[in-house]
């Protein structure tokens, strides 16, 4: 450690208790400033996603114990249910003992307070009319529908609406017209690289449905595993999943939950390549002789099926037989994605069947799979859906193609007449931060496409690939992020104010709780699960959650490229994993910086000192002691060092900014350097603060210039 960071901690040392408290506890202050900040808008709340029109009033429905639901449907409806979610999940907001049996009755009678209505059920379907009118006045709530999912759709705004003053709890009077923009609003959780229990699935669909999604796209096959009972080929799960699949009965179970949510569900079985875990049981299928074993690694393997084989088209009508009868979404996903034709090239049969049929390449060769799976799944009644990969000139127009490459890639299918979601730009195990998922738009502004074509552009998909998440993990890298997408397609295209959005979020992100997801409570017990028996104290344990709410996983792919192999037996428990994949914290101090360089006031100085660098310099010393403690914490002791020479070169820039003094050339120089070194990747991680570190240097790079 360096004279001069000794000498900046022991000055500082007076500010510890005070200073690392404000810190750890900044989140929530600067989420009541922004809201304070609002002036008149504070008034609206937190929608998420945005509705297509909302005009409020100033009356408010004021919430007490006697306050009743009803409307026509009969108890075990779809409505019913979700009216009874809505009752309790009121209670729990509240803590109001709420006087009706919701369970029981929802009879209208003189106590109703809450009306709904609907003309008929909805069916989970595209292009299905989910659109609602939620009105309120000072005595009643009227909730109107064409069908019964717009009627679950708009009890999540009237949620969002539940608001608070001195005098209590309310709903603000006014009018909310609504309806989404895209008719397919996902996410795809992957069942195969790592095993996602039943209750990761339905806390998930529950979060969902909050936000208004109406997808689940589940990834049910790949080299990784095979995850779900079949009765006609019983060694697919046996042999293929290490014991670890969905029984039929858990998939209808799941089908039902999702049903009442107003989701669907739709299956992936990623096919010819993807497909490891199908031969360890059914060699006999693919394009190499066996034996073969689960695949443990992650990555694009060799093995694929085999097209040239007739008894690989009966297997597969066998197999899908029995998918269609289990999953009634009308569409089925053969992924169709990354093939590698090594082993195609090396059999000699399937050479002379491309030469018998005149497949001049592998890709011709896969579209051929592609129209004999497409004459099966159309056998049942299932509409087939892929990535990218599997578009071919000849496929029948009500296909979907999934794009992971691109909106161009959608433009190029809509305009010869094919339906496209979009995946790309929405990969949220990338942990990139939600403004850049919330700016990518299906069909963006300036798109070429047609009206007619438009039409074509059914929604998008969030996707959350499980190469680096574990139950545990798994929602934090799902949500809240996936909310931001969820507004993206279901509100208006002009929705895209980023820093209301984040105001927003906040709020969502902690209501998403009540769901069960473990976005936000996991990352304190992975902490103390890192310190294990070592005693320390409540300052160091403090200083690590400060740590681990200024640091972000490495962005894409990188961590594969960090030196360790991860496998699907690995275990996600490092320090990096309890990271959350965006810190809000740290895009609170670039938003201050930002304040401060365009103001220059000197209360703004002052709180950028105060709330972020001398907390966070009294914190790199109990680090430092604790990463010598505990074993599981050496590998962040490069990061805790990279964090003290950040604030040691963060307040002098601050200083020299507001002295109005130059610091010189060389000193720009020398920090500039150092600055990309302390940018390199430690224990997989990244402090998110260098961004706002290095506003500071640019400021005084730029006044040095123009002097």
């Amino acid at each position: 450690m360096s004279g001069f960071l000794k000498k900046r901690l022991k000055t500082t040392a007076k500010f510890v208790s005070a200073s690392l408290t404000l810190f750890i506890f900044f989140s929530l202050g600067l989420e009541a400033r922004n809201i304070g900040e609002l002036g008149k808008e504070a008034r609206v709340p937190a929608l998420m996603p945005v509705p297509a029109r909302v005009q409020l009033s100033d009356g408010k429905f004021r919430l007490d114990e006697k306050f009743y639901a009803g409307g026509q449907e009969k108890q075990g409806g779809r409505v019913f249910k979700a009216i009874a979610r809505f009752m309790s999940r009121l209670g729990g907001r509240t803590g109001l003992f709420l006087e009706q049996d919701f369970l029981a009755d929802q009879t209208t009678g003189p106590a109703t307070r809450l009306f709904y209505n609907y003309e008929r059920t909805g069916r989970l379907i595209p292009n299905e009319d989910e659109s609602y009118i939620l009105e309120i006045s000072t005595d009643r709530i009227e909730l109107r529908a064409p069908t019964d999912l717009g009627i679950l759709r708009g009890l999540e705004t009237l949620l969002q609406l539940l608001s608070a003053d001195e005098q209590g709890y309310y709903f603000p009077c006014g009018r909310v017209e609504d309806r989404p923009r895209f008719t397919w609003r996902g996410l795809l959780i992957d069942s195969c690289r790592h095993f996602m229990p039943l209750e990761v699935i339905k806390r998930n669909l529950l979060a969902m449905a909050a936000v208004k999604l109406n997808v689940l796209h589940w990834h049910l096959s790949e080299d990784q595993g095979f995850r779900v009972e079949t009765r006609t080929f019983p060694r697919l799960h046996q042999m293929g999943s290490d014991g670890f699949y969905y029984t039929q009965e858990q998939i209808r179970e799941v089908i039902q939950f999702a049903s009442d949510l107003g989701i669907r569900v739709m299956p992936e079985f990623d096919i010819p390549g993807h497909s490891t875990s199908w031969f360890v049981g059914h060699p006999e299928y693919a394009s190499a002789p066996g034996p073969y074993r689960i695949e443990r690694g992650f990555g694009v393997f060799h093995p694929v099926f085999n097209p040239a084989n007739p008894a690989t088209y009966k297997f597969f009508d066998k197999f899908f037989r029995e998918i269609a009868t289990l999953f009634p979404d009308p569409y089925l996903h053969i992924g169709g994605d990354e093939v590698e034709a090594v082993h195609w090239k090396e059999n000699p049969q399937i050479q002379a069947f491309m030469k018998k049929h005149n497949l001049a390449d592998n890709h011709a060769l896969q579209a051929y799979f592609n129209r004999e799976i497409l004459k099966i799944l159309t056998k049942y009644n299932k509409k087939m859906v892929g990535w990218d990969e599997i578009y071919q000139p000849g496929l029948p127009r009500d296909i979907v193609i999934q794009s992971w490459r691109g909106t161009q890639a959608l433009v190029e299918g809509a305009r010869k007449g094919y339906q496209g979601i979009l995946s790309n730009g929405y990969y949220i195990d990338l942990c990139q931060p939600a403004e850049q998922h919330y700016l990518n738009d299906p069909i963006p502004p300036e798109s070429p496409l047609t009206e007619a074509e438009k039409q074509l552009i059914l929604g998008g998909e969030a996707t959350m690939w499980a190469e680096l998440v574990s139950p545990e993990t798994v929602d934090s890298r799902i949500w809240p992020r996936t909310a931001v997408i969820a507004e993206r397609l279901w509100s208006p295209q002009e929705v895209r104010d980023v820093d209301d959005m984040y105001r927003r979020l906040r709020l969502v992100s902690v209501q998403l709780e009540e769901h069960g997801v473990q976005h936000l409570r996991n990352q304190d017990m992975m902490l103390r699960r890192l310190v294990g028996s070592v005693p320390i104290s409540s300052m160091e344990m403090a200083a690590l959650r400060t740590l681990a709410m200024i640091s972000e996983p490495v962005e894409g792919y990188a961590r594969h490229s960090q030196g360790r192999r991860y496998t699907s037996l690995v275990p996600l428990t490092r320090f990096v994993d309890s990271c959350f994949p965006e810190s809000l914290e740290a895009r609170d101090f670039r938003k201050m910086v930002e304040e401060y360089l365009s103001s220059r006031q000197a209360e703004k100085a002052r709180a950028l000192k105060n709330s972020y660098f001398l907390p966070l310099g009294a914190i790199v010393a109990p680090l430092s002691r604790l990463s010598d403690q505990v074993p599981a914490l050496k590998e962040i002791k490069p990061l805790i060092g990279n964090l003290g020479q950040l604030v040691v070169m963060g307040s002098e820039a601050m200083s020299y900014l507001e002295s109005g003094t130059n610091p010189g050339a060389q000193w720009l120089e020398n920090q500039k350097k150092l600055l990309a070194e302390l940018n390199k990747p430690q224990a997989e991680c990244q402090l998110a603060i260098i961004p706002a570190i290095e506003k500071l240097l640019l400021a005084l790079e730029v006044r040095q210039i123009i002097k």
